[in-house]
């Protein structure tokens, strides 16, 4: 039985150039070898944001609904989230 499967993908010229650059620095020996690293990448990040959803935002869920005078408005957090964006961004 075959453990793998064969696709034929479409890619942009920017993401194409990319894989080829990748390949050129002896980063990975293929073309399928940077799409699985992709594909493996994309799976963990989407595993880390669905712990994040149950660990974090559903037990602040539940938090806030034991005693709604812990919640915080939008607009409250608002400036502190814009500053923190800008610092990340160097601004």
């Amino acid at each position: 039985m075959r453990t793998t499967q064969q696709f034929s993908i479409t890619l942009p010229h920017d993401m194409a150039e990319a894989v080829e650059s990748k390949i050129k620095e002896g980063r990975y020996a293929s073309v399928s070898e940077v799409m699985r690293d992709g594909v493996r990448a994309l799976l963990e990040r989407d595993a880390a944001v669905e712990r994040w959803l149950r660990e974090e935002v559903v037990a602040g869920h539940r938090e806030y609904r034991a005693d709604p005078s812990k919640g915080v408005t939008g607009d409250a957090i608002l400036p502190n989230i814009k500053r923190h964006r800008a610092k990340r961004e160097g601004r």
